[in-house]
């Protein structure tokens, strides 16, 4: 049985699917390729975090690690949190030895607790990222261990929804424009920027259903 959603959600769940839909005709008028590709995928639908802070835990969960073995360990970790929540007051009441007990390695529960400590602190916050340029955002999680320009753009799509991110860096964004150029070998990274110029103002979206062109409809990062 499908559970009521929370009230509010619409509203923003709508102006995400206005989105997609405008940027999708958009990118499909600049590369009719690309449009190809659009038209087989279908609607854009990603996952959203929208938290900032449990995005960022979760990434830093999931780093070097199967996506099974990670839900696994969060899923332990929320019944160390009061209603689930991954919070930076939940996380900085646990001890090291819950963590560590709850599957996660000294090095990340040093991450974790410094991620908690920036936002307990003020460092980070969820309303002065949703202020700042993307490349500001990126400066400032960087700032936390464990943080690299990766997950920073991780979370500039997936929880921020920027429009214009273009991780190069991403290996499977690679593979998939190896794919989709049919270059022989792998893009390297002035190859990787050089390719998404032609989507600029977009590139979040193209990033996203290259993605999909790799992963099929059933796979991480995609709303059913």
């Amino acid at each position: 049985m499908n559970q009521p959603r929370p009230p509010g959600n619409e509203p923003v769940e709508q102006t995400r699917r206005t989105n997609g839909r405008r940027a999708s005709a958009t990118l499909a008028c600049m590369d009719p390729i690309l449009g190809k590709l659009i038209r087989r995928v279908g609607p854009h639908r990603p996952i959203i975090t929208p938290d900032p802070f449990s995005a960022l835990f979760c990434s830093i969960v999931q780093q070097q690690i199967s996506m099974a073995a990670a839900a696994a360990i969060q899923k332990r970790l929320r019944l160390l949190c009061p209603r689930g929540r991954f919070t930076p007051k939940a996380i900085l009441a646990r001890s090291a030895v819950e963590l560590r007990q709850a599957g996660l390695s000294h090095q990340k529960i040093r991450y974790v607790h410094d991620l908690s400590e920036h936002f307990a602190h003020g460092k980070l916050s969820a309303a002065a990222l949703r202020r700042m340029p993307d490349d500001e955002v990126i400066d400032a999680t960087t700032q936390v261990h464990g943080v690299g320009r990766w997950t920073a753009e991780m979370l500039l799509i997936f929880c921020l929804e920027r429009a214009d991110v273009w991780p190069i860096d991403d290996l499977g964004l690679r593979k998939a424009v190896r794919n989709f150029a049919r270059l022989r070998e792998m893009p390297s990274a002035r190859a990787m920027t050089a390719a998404g110029e032609p989507w600029r103002g977009y590139r979040t979206y193209a990033s996203w259903y290259l993605w999909r062109s790799l992963e099929g409809p059933f796979m991480p990062g995609i709303s059913l």
